[in-house]
């Protein structure tokens, strides 16, 4: 992923903290939604979307986050294990490229490769690794170091591979769109033109 520059907050952008000296590096075309918080040593890619109520901590290592890729509501993006936190060795988050953690998603793993798609209240827990074009369903909660070869479906609790991604899942991982920044770009354009309405006084 290239790397991008600080820039100065703007008015829809959420919580951006500095940490131990280190700040956010936010690409000029990702967006950021004002009741989001981002902190620490990470890093987000062109078109990337966080979306309201998201929090990602990057205070024992780095998150990378790619292009085009969406952290939906609610989500909990954290670097680290004890062992980081003891700096015998350094923390990473790679989120590849067209990636969607979905609704309420916990995601402390190590990698989640490009075109992966993870369910609303999954978990993903400390050194898990997702290859290419997996599914993680829903609910499902992915045990400390499971590494998950590329176009996997995995559900379960705890998780288990169950099989290679069917046809009609490969629709929610985005197979084909690598090039397709048109729906990112106006849907970001969307964003940064909607204006608050709220909250409507309740009729009794």
């Amino acid at each position: 992923m290239t790397a991008v520059s600080p820039r100065s907050k703007g008015k829809e952008e959420g919580l951006i903290e500095s940490f131990d000296g280190k700040e956010p590096r936010i690409a000029p075309s990702a967006y950021v939604h004002p009741l989001a918080c981002v902190r620490g040593d990470v890093e987000i890619g062109e078109y990337a979307m966080v979306w309201p109520g998201a929090v990602i901590t990057a205070d024992a290592g780095t998150i990378r986050i790619g292009k085009c890729t969406i952290i939906e509501d609610n989500c909990s993006l954290h670097v680290g294990t004890y062992e980081d936190w003891l700096q015998t060795r350094p923390g990473f988050l790679e989120i590849g490229d067209f990636v969607t953690i979905g609704h309420g998603a916990v995601v402390h793993c190590r990698r989640i490769g490009n075109h992966s798609m993870i369910g609303m209240n999954a978990v993903v827990l400390q050194n898990a690794e997702i290859g290419e074009s997996c599914v993680i369903a829903a609910g499902a909660v992915v045990p400390v170091g499971l590494k998950v070869p590329d176009r996997s479906f995995v559900a379960g609790v705890p998780a288990k591979i169950k099989s290679e991604i069917r046809k009609d899942q490969a629709y929610w991982v985005g197979e084909g769109f690598e090039e397709d920044f048109s729906y990112y770009a106006d849907y970001i354009r969307k964003l940064r033109e909607s204006r608050r309405i709220g909250p409507s006084p309740i009729e009794g």
